[in-house]
C-alpha cells in the first residue's frame, strides 16, 4: 500500500504537471505558439512579372521574355536533424556547382544560411531545371529503398522569366540590357523599367518537409505583366545601317563610329547603330566601352556639316544668296591666329554655293562675318540660330546618359572660337543632334523633335500611342529649299567634297566633314572625326542619314571618303525598303566659282 500510494501520487504529480502545461499551451500562450507554427509552416514567394516586349515599327521582337526559373533552396531541410547526416550542404554543393556554373564553396555557404529561403541561382532555363529535378528523383529512389540519402530534398524552382533578344547585337546600344535583378540596365530597358517590368505578385502557403500542402490552402496575388514597347525603328534599315558602319570601322582601324536614320517628316528615328557593339543577352562577353549609345553619349566637333547652320543664318537674314561673290584667300588672319581651308590653294573666287560645296572655312568665316555691324553682334545672330537648330540642349529622347553638347554663350566666346564655331570647331554635338539639324532643313525649316518610341501596349491589349513630338520653325521653308539646292552641289559638282555618295536616280543633298578630334583621355587634340550628313530625295526629302567615324586610323580619314559611302549605302538600302521612288527632275546645279 505505501509503494501504491507513492506511485499514485507520482502519477498525479505528473499529470496536473501535464494539465498545468496543457492550460499554458492552450490558453495562457496560445497566440504566441500559433505565431510560430504558422511562422515555420507557411513560406511565400514572389511571383515576377513578365517583363513586356519590345518590338521594332512593324512588330518584330527585339527583346522579348522566355521562360526561367529561379533555383532556390530551404536550408533547413539540409540539416543534419532532416538529413541524418553531418555535410548534407557539401553533398548537395557539389552536385550542383557544376549545373549552376558555380563554386561549390559559395553553395554551401548559401545552404547553411539560417531561415528557410535562399535563392542559389537566378533566371535558369527549363533545361538546368530538369536537370535538378532529374537528379533529385534518383537521389530520391535511393533513399527510398535506403541505399542513399536525397540530399537535393531541399532544392526547389520559382518560374519566373528571362530576357533574350533574339536579334543579337542589333540595335544594342538602343535597346540596353537587363540585369541580375531583373532591372533595366541601359537604353531603352532603363528608360521604360517601371512600364517594361509591371509588378510582382506573392503567393504563401502551407509546406511540409520542404512541400506543399494542398488542402491547408493559400494565399496569393497575381503578378500584373509588363507593357510592351513599339518602337520607331525600323529592323531592317537598322541591320543595314549597323552593318556599313561595323564593316567602315574595321576598315579603317578606327575608335568608333555611329549612323541615325529618321524620317524628315515626323522625326522618327528608323536605326541608330553603333560600332563596336554587344550582345545585351551576353554581358560577359562585352568590353565596357561598348555598354553605351554613342550617338547619344559622344559629345565631339562636328566640323564642317556644321556649315550648314551658319549658311541658313547668312541667307535667312538676308546678308547673302547661293550666288554672292566670295573673294578666298589661302590664309585669312582673323585675331590672333592665321585661318586655312583643308588645302593650300591659290585665291578661290567661289559663290556662297561654291563656299559650301568646297567647304572652305575662310570662305564661311568671311560670310559670318556680315551678319551684323560689329564681330560681336555678328556672334550673337549665329548663336541664336545654333540654338534654334537644337545644339546646346537635348534631343528630347530623354535617353540614359545623353549629352547635350557644348554651346557656350557668345560674350564667352574666345578670339578663335569667334572664327572656328562657323565652321563647326570649339563646339560640340552628339549625333542625334547632327542628324536633327538636317532633318530640319529637309522639313521645310521646321525642326520636328526625334523620336524612338511609337507607343505602349498595356496587359489588356490597349495600345497607347506616344505623345506627339513638340515643333518649332527655324527657317523659312524658302531658305530651306535654297539650302537643300545648295548641298546638292557638295555631292553634284564636281568641285563638291561629296561625290562618293551619289546615288544613280535620285538627287542627293549632302555635307562632308572633317573635324580635328579631342582625345577624351588627354583633353587635347588627337586624331580626327570624319562625318557625312544628308537627306534625299533632294527636291521631296523623305530620309536623313548621319555618319560619323571617330579617329581613323587607317587610310583616308576625310568624311567624305570614309562616310560618304557608308552614308550612300545605307540612303540606297532605307529608300528602296520605303520604297520612296526617284523624283525624276534634274538638281539645280547652282555655280561654284565666278570669274573675277
Amino acid at each position: 500500500r505505501p509503494r501504491l500510494r507513492m506511485v499514485s501520487l507520482g502519477l498525479t504529480l505528473v499529470l496536473i504537471a501535464f494539465a498545468v502545461r496543457l492550460l499554458q499551451v492552450q490558453a495562457v500562450d496560445a497566440s504566441t505558439y500559433a505565431a510560430k507554427a504558422e511562422q515555420n509552416r507557411y513560406v511565400g514567394y514572389t511571383l515576377a512579372a513578365e517583363r513586356g516586349q519590345i518590338t521594332d515599327r512593324a512588330g518584330v521582337a527585339l527583346a522579348t521574355s522566355v521562360d526561367a526559373y529561379d533555383i532556390t533552396a530551404d536550408p533547413t531541410l539540409f540539416k543534419r536533424k532532416q538529413l541524418k547526416i553531418d555535410d548534407g550542404p557539401e553533398q548537395a554543393a557539389a552536385l550542383l556547382a557544376p549545373i549552376l556554373g558555380q563554386e561549390q564553396s559559395e553553395l554551401t555557404e548559401k545552404l547553411r544560411t539560417k531561415g528557410q529561403y535562399v535563392k542559389l541561382a537566378g533566371r535558369q532555363t527549363p533545361q538546368v531545371w530538369k536537370q535538378i529535378k532529374d537528379l533529385k528523383s534518383a537521389l530520391a529512389a535511393k533513399a527510398e529503398d535506403g541505399t542513399g540519402v536525397n540530399v537535393l530534398a531541399g532544392v526547389f524552382a520559382v518560374a519566373t522569366s528571362k530576357r533574350v533578344y533574339p536579334n543579337g547585337d542589333l540595335a544594342a546600344g538602343i535597346l540596353g540590357w537587363v540585369n541580375a535583378d531583373g532591372k533595366g540596365g541601359g537604353g531603352v530597358e532603363q528608360k521604360l523599367n517601371t512600364l517594361l517590368s509591371g509588378k510582382d505578385g506573392k503567393i504563401r502557403y502551407a509546406q511540409s518537409g520542404g512541400r506543399q500542402v494542398p488542402t491547408a490552402g493559400s494565399t496569393e496575388t497575381p503578378a500584373v505583366p509588363g507593357s510592351d514597347v513599339e518602337l520607331t525603328i525600323d529592323r531592317d534599315i537598322q541591320w543595314a545601317a549597323q552593318n556599313a558602319i561595323t564593316e567602315q570601322v574595321r576598315k579603317s582601324k578606327a575608335d568608333r563610329g555611329y549612323v541615325i536614320v529618321q524620317d524628315t517628316q515626323t522625326g522618327e528615328i528608323l536605326a541608330m547603330a553603333n560600332s563596336p557593339g554587344f550582345d545585351p543577352g551576353d554581358l560577359s562577353q562585352a568590353d565596357p566601352g561598348t555598354l553605351h549609345n554613342w550617338a547619344l553619349e559622344d559629345a565631339y566637333e562636328p566640323g564642317s556639316t556644321a556649315k550648314v547652320m551658319s549658311m541658313a543664318a547668312v541667307l535667312e537674314e538676308n546678308v547673302a544668296t547661293p550666288l554672292t561673290h566670295v573673294t578666298v584667300p589661302n590664309r585669312l588672319h582673323r585675331g590672333d591666329r592665321l585661318f586655312k581651308d583643308d588645302v593650300d590653294h591659290k585665291t578661290w573666287y567661289l559663290t556662297l554655293n561654291g563656299v559650301l560645296a568646297m567647304s572652305s572655312n575662310i570662305g564661311t568665316i568671311l560670310a559670318t562675318g556680315q551678319l551684323g555691324k560689329t564681330q560681336a553682334q555678328s556672334n550673337q545672330v549665329l548663336y541664336s540660330y545654333l540654338r534654334k537648330f537644337g545644339l546646346g540642349s537635348y534631343s528630347g529622347l530623354d535617353f540614359p546618359g545623353e549629352t547635350k553638347g557644348i554651346l557656350a554663350a557668345p560674350q564667352d566666346w574666345s578670339t578663335s572660337q569667334q572664327y572656328t564655331i562657323p565652321f563647326g570647331q570649339g563646339v560640340s554635338l552628339n549625333a542625334m543632334q547632327a542628324a536633327s539639324v538636317y532633318s530640319t532643313i529637309a522639313n521645310g525649316g521646321v525642326r520636328v523633335e526625334p523620336t524612338l518610341v511609337r507607343g505602349t501596349q498595356g496587359p489588356d491589349g490597349r495600345f497607347t500611342p506616344a505623345a506627339k513630338p513638340k515643333k518649332s520653325r527655324v527657317i523659312s521653308e524658302k531658305t530651306a529649299k535654297t539650302l537643300a539646292q545648295m548641298l546638292e552641289s557638295v555631292v553634284d559638282d564636281e568641285a563638291g567634297t561629296g561625290a562618293k555618295a551619289r546615288i544613280p536616280g535620285y538627287r542627293v543633298a549632302g555635307k562632308t566633314g572633317t573635324a580635328n578630334r579631342v582625345d577624351p583621355a588627354t583633353g587635347r587634340y588627337r586624331g580626327y572625326t570624319s562625318s557625312f550628313a544628308g537627306f534625299a530625295p533632294a527636291d521631296s526629302p523623305r530620309v536623313t542619314v548621319y555618319c560619323a567615324i571617330q579617329n581613323a586610323t587607317k587610310g583616308s580619314y576625310f568624311g567624305g571618303q570614309i562616310c560618304g559611302p557608308v552614308y550612300k549605302q545605307v540612303m540606297e538600302f532605307a529608300l528602296k525598303t520605303l520604297q520612296v521612288p526617284p523624283t525624276g527632275t534634274k538638281s539645280a546645279s547652282l555655280p561654284v566659282t565666278f570669274t573675277p
